[in-house]
C-alpha cells in the first residue's frame, strides 16, 4: 500500500504593506502620471463612488484613463518594469531561501502564495517572484500590441478567501471552477488549513485570517516598525481573534517572524509523525 504523501506548509502573503511597504504602484507607476499618490487613491474612491463600483476595478481603470492622458506605456513589459523597483521590508531578499532550507531539514515541503488586491504583473517583475507557487492578484487583459485594455481580474477583501480553497483544493487555475466547487470532504485535500499561515497587515486581509485560523490554521498581522499606530492595529487583530500573532515585518535572520514560522514548522513535522505511528 502506497503511503499519502504528506501534505505541504503553505505561507500565503498579501503583498502591500505585508512584504512591501506602501503600495506598488505609488514606487514608479504614479509618480511617472505627475500626480501625488494620494491624489491618485482619492480620484479612484471617488470614481468607485460616483460609479458604484469595486474600489480594486476604479483604480485599475483610472491607472488605464491616466496612462492615456500621459501617453505613459501600459504594455505588459512596461507594468513588469515597474515591479523590479518595488522595495521590500528587511530580510525578504533571503527570506524564502531560508525557510524552504529549514522546511526540508523538518522533512517538510513549503510552498509560497500571494494572494493581493495588488496587480499580479507587478508582482511577477520584481526579483520575488520566482519564489512563488502562485500569484494570485488583480491583472489586466492585454491586447495583440501587449497593451493593457481592460481588467482580467479584480481581487478585493472578500474575494481573497476563494484563492485560499483553491489551495486547499489544489485547485489552482483561476478560469477553472471544476475542482473548487466540487464537494471534497476536508481529510481527503491536498492542503489542509492546519498546514496554512496567511500573512497580512491590514482590514482588507482580515476574512482571510479568520478563515484560516477558524480552519486550524494560523495568521500573522505583520506591521511597519516605526509606522504611527501600526502596532496597535496589529496588536488588535489578535486581541480580536483574527489572528494568531502580531509581529514586525522585519524578514531577516533571526526575526521574531522568522522564528514563529520556524515553530509551526516544527509542529506540523511533529503532527505528521504522530499521524505516521
Amino acid at each position: 500500500m502506497t503511503r499519502k504523501k504528506d501534505a505541504p506548509f503553505v505561507l500565503i502573503y498579501d503583498f502591500d504593506g505585508t512584504l512591501s511597504p506602501g503600495n506598488m504602484q505609488e514606487y514608479n507607476f504614479v509618480p511617472s502620471l505627475g500626480i501625488k499618490p494620494k491624489t491618485f487613491w482619492q480620484d479612484a474612491k471617488k470614481l468607485a463612488e460616483d460609479k458604484q463600483a469595486d474600489e480594486i476595478l476604479a483604480y485599475m481603470r483610472l491607472m488605464l484613463e491616466k496612462a492615456d492622458q500621459q501617453k505613459i506605456p501600459i504594455r505588459k513589459k512596461d507594468f513588469e518594469s515597474f515591479g523590479k523597483n518595488i522595495e521590500f521590508f528587511e530580510g525578504i531578499d533571503t527570506w524564502f531561501d531560508r525557510i524552504n532550507k529549514y522546511g526540508k531539514t523538518k522533512n517538510i515541503k513549503v510552498e509560497h502564495y500571494i494572494i493581493s488586491s495588488g496587480l499580479r504583473e507587478m508582482i511577477e517583475g520584481t526579483p520575488i517572484s520566482k519564489y512563488f507557487k502562485r500569484i494570485y492578484a488583480s491583472g489586466f487583459m492585454f491586447n495583440q500590441n501587449d497593451i493593457a485594455y481592460w481588467p482580467a481580474l479584480a481581487v478585493n477583501y472578500t474575494t481573497k478567501t476563494q484563492y485560499l480553497f483553491r489551495i486547499n483544493k489544489n485547485s489552482l487555475d483561476v478560469h477553472d471552477n471544476s475542482v473548487i466547487n466540487k464537494f471534497t470532504p476536508h481529510n481527503q485535500r491536498p492542503v489542509p488549513f492546519k498546514n496554512m499561515v496567511f500573512i497580512g497587515d491590514g482590514e482588507t486581509d482580515i476574512p482571510c485570517m479568520r478563515l484560516v485560523k477558524d480552519l486550524g490554521g494560523n495568521s500573522i498581522a505583520v506591521y511597519q516598525k516605526g509606522k504611527k499606530g501600526a502596532i496597535g492595529k496589529a496588536k488588535k487583530l489578535t486581541m480580536d481573534g483574527r489572528a494568531t500573532l502580531a509581529i514586525a515585518a522585519d524578514y531577516s535572520e533571526g526575526s521574531n517572524i522568522e522564528k514563529a514560522i520556524m515553530a509551526m514548522i516544527d509542529k506540523i513535522a511533529t503532527d505528521n509523525i504522530l499521524a505516521k505511528l
